[in-house]
């Protein structure tokens, strides 16, 4: 069973992610903050982690991405970044961060789970053990 991590401050977008996945074969664990996520990821050791950019605290999107692939114990975690920001510089700071991928919102649940499914049948497969 894949885990998947879903790092939102959005109540109402973490129940619709929740809502998408739980009907496929996925472990689902839910962070309202950067913080809290970046814990949760260690701890839990996920597939993938959907990430949202724009969250309160002292972690946003991007500083968590860098954590999680800078980590030898998560860095092989695939990470999708959630955000509003359309721009091209958006993306690149997203990459320059690790993201795999990322959705713009407002996504579908058609979207995510395609992304999901195109993860899980990458690199997720074959990635080492967490520890």
């Amino acid at each position: 069973m894949k885990k998947i991590l879903i790092v939102e401050d959005h109540a109402d977008i973490r129940k619709l992610l929740k809502m998408t996945l739980e009907f496929d074969d996925f472990e689902i664990h839910e962070a309202s903050t950067g913080d809290a996520g970046l814990a949760l990821c260690r701890e839990i050791c996920p597939d993938i982690v959907l990430l949202d950019i724009m969250m309160p605290g002292t972690l946003n999107g991007l500083e968590v991405c860098r954590q999680i692939k800078a980590d030898h114990a998560t860095r092989f975690t695939k990470v999708v970044l959630l955000t509003a920001r359309v721009q091209a510089s958006d993306k690149e700071a997203g990459l320059a961060a690790g993201a795999d991928d990322s959705l713009m919102k407002p996504f579908s649940t058609l979207q995510v789970l395609e992304t999901i499914y195109r993860m899980e049948a990458g690199a997720c497969a074959s990635r080492p053990p967490c520890r």
